[in-house]
Formats: C-alpha cells, structure tokens, sequence
C-alpha cells in the first residue's frame, strides 16, 4: 500500500468531517432539535446534538473509494448496518426509542456482518485451551460480542470528549494491528472514522460551537469498532506473525483494547441488577459521573484521563501478552478487575450517597456561616 493513501483517507475525512459539523449545528439550532439538560445531564444548557451524522456520511464516501481493497466485499455488507443504525440513532435522537427497539436495530445490523465469511471466527488459537470454534457458536458468540460493544460504547458517551477520546485510541490501536497484519482495507476505514471523531472533537470540546454526537453517532461508532474487534479474532493464525503477543493471547487483547466501555458498562448493569432496575436505566453511576461529582474534574480533564488510561492499560496487556500464557493474563484481568470493582464499591459511588453528601456539606457550611455571624 502507498503510504499516500492512509493520508488522503485519514485528511480526506477530517476535512470533510470538520467543514460540514458547522452546517449540521445550524439546522439543528434553526429547527431547534436541541439536547435539553435533565437530572442526570453533565450539561447546563440547551446543546445541539446530531453531529454522528457526520460520521455516518463519512464512512459512506470512504466505503465508495475503498470497495476495490477489500478481499470479500466487505464494503457492501458495511452499509445496510451502517444505514439501519443511521436511521434508528437519529429518530432516537429526535423523538426517543426504547432501549429494546435499539437493541432489535442492532440485532438486525450486526446479521450483515455476521454473513461475510471474512468475519467468520473459527479458532481461539489455544486460548485456554480452545481450537476449533463451531458455526453456531460463531454467530452466537459473534453476535452477542457485537451487541456488547456496540452498547457499551454507547453508553460511555455521558460527557464531553469521552466517546470521542476512547474511540480515537481504540481506532489508533487497531490501525496499528491491521497495517501490521497487512489488511489494508481495515486500515483505512479505521483512519477515515479517526479523522472524523478528531474533527468532531474538536467541536464537541468548544465552549461556543459545541455539538453532540448523539445515539446516531455513538451507534455508528459502536457498530464500526465492534466490527473491527471481530475482523481482529477472525484473523487466519498466519496474520498474526507480525503481531508483537503471542497468538493465543489474542482474546485478552481484544477485551484489553476495550476495557474502559466494557468495565464501566459491567459495573454499571451490576449496580442496576443489584437494585432491582433495568440494566438500561439511565443513572449517574458511570466512572466519567464519577469524577466529574466526587473529584470535580472537568469534562476534558475526565475524559483525557479515562481515554490515557485505556492507552496505557492496552500497552501493558501487549508487553505482558508478549511473554506470559493466556492463564497468567486471565489471572492478571480478573484481579484488575475485582480490585477495581472493588475499590468503586469500597468508596460507595452511588448517585444518591453523592448527591447525600453534597447537600451534607451545604448544611455543614451554612450552619458554620451562621456561627459566624453570631459571633
């Protein structure tokens, strides 16, 4: 591959992604389609939001001139799921879906990818002790890892720049593997998505022209980076020569790369559960809440954090992942793991013992004010 050609894809989408987002605002100011703030909004006011329509026309242009890289068409099986969650993201966006008819949608998109053979796991390589995989244990095991993803990295997008800044680093990283692995057609759409959620960073950041990327972003994103994750396993033991970790630690490296939406979304369904609610109901239970009311970090300073964390924690996998056996790597995440649930339950992160403790030190404060004037 010409090394011309992840630029013109990656600057191509910046460009296209940057200069259109202030035409998206405009509408959706001028028709007012509006974030309104509620209870559980990290925000104050009044935000436009629609700005994953920018990534969904995006991918489409990039699909258009990437369809002679790719070995099994791949292309034409991105864009009806593109397209469906297109659709169901913005009407989500606009009027507000159930979390069941999303789920439904993504079911329906997830099929396309599941039917390339390209996609299609057919061995662990070892990993604990697992070689062959059946086909029904492929569409089920495939599909259920695509609804987890892509709902996890839905429900990471909570502040400003979060989604973003995780996405990018995700993207970073499976760019990295796929240039390596020599699938050239994942490396481009990798760096097409990446040029846009730079460009629309830098929008949802400003403090005058600021944008969300909403459910029809965080889908898109989602249901791209989930596809990836698979293309990533289903990878023929061949591939994987150039790859610096050993070949049946690919799985772990996989949830490595996705830690942040996947530990948080565990965390939070857990805490659901355990107090008789839907796991989809919304709360301010997420890590990003987190820091935001307990250490009064800023929406940047949170998500930069998070997003660095996810970078370092996936580059320790791999140097660990280089050495040891996947047993030692399962024992290594599973302690992380409980160690840090752990240290979530241990200083008892719930919103209602926030907002407790809040109005506790409001009281505190003003009965000292009072005692002051007396004196």
């Amino acid at each position: 591959m010409q090394l011309y050609y992840p630029f013109l894809f990656f600057i191509g989408a910046y460009i296209l992604t940057y200069f259109t987002i202030p035409k998206i605002i405009g509408l959706v100011e001028y028709k007012n389609l509006m974030d309104n703030p509620n209870i559980r909004s990290s925000h104050v006011k009044k935000t436009p939001t629609l700005g994953g329509v920018s990534f969904f026309y995006t991918l489409i242009f990039a699909l258009f001139f990437l369809h002679n890289w790719d070995k099994y068409d791949e292309a034409i099986y991105f864009i009806p799921g593109l397209t469906i969650l297109f659709i169901v993201g913005l009407k989500d966006d606009l009027l507000v879906l159930s979390p069941y008819t999303k789920l439904a949608a993504q079911f329906a998109a997830i099929i396309f990818i599941l039917s390339n053979e390209s996609f299609r796991i057919t061995t662990l390589n070892g990993f604990l002790g697992i070689y062959e995989i059946p086909t029904y244990v492929y569409y089920m095991v495939g599909g259920f890892m695509m609804l987890t993803i892509i709902n996890a990295y839905n429900l990471i997008d909570g502040i400003d720049g979060l989604a973003s800044i995780v996405g990018i680093v995700i993207l970073m990283i499976y760019t990295t593997i796929f240039y390596l692995t020599e699938e050239y057609f994942y490396v481009l759409i990798s760096l097409a998505l990446n040029g846009s959620l730079i460009a629309f960073l830098s929008y949802n950041l400003s403090s005058n022209k600021k944008i969300f990327m909403g459910d029809t972003g965080s889908l898109i994103v989602g249901f791209i980076i989930s596809t990836l994750t698979l293309k990533f396993l289903a990878l023929s033991p061949e591939s994987y020569n150039n790859l610096p970790f050993l070949l049946e630690n690919i799985p772990l490296i996989a949830i490595s790369i996705l830690i942040v939406p996947l530990f948080d979304t565990a965390r939070v369904f857990t805490i659901r559960v355990a107090n008789k609610k839907s796991p989809f109901s919304p709360d301010r239970n997420h890590t990003h809440h987190i820091l935001l009311d307990t250490f009064k970090l800023s929406h940047k300073q949170a998500s930069f954090i998070i997003g660095g964390f996810n970078l370092i924690f996936v580059i320790l996998m791999i140097i660990l992942g280089s050495t040891s056996y996947n047993f030692y790597l399962v024992l290594f995440l599973i302690t992380f793991v409980v160690v840090m649930a752990y240290l979530f339950y241990r200083f008892d992160y719930s919103f209602t013992n926030i907002k407790r403790k809040i109005l506790f030190k409001r009281k505190v404060s003003k009965l000292k004010g009072g005692m002051k004037k007396k004196n």
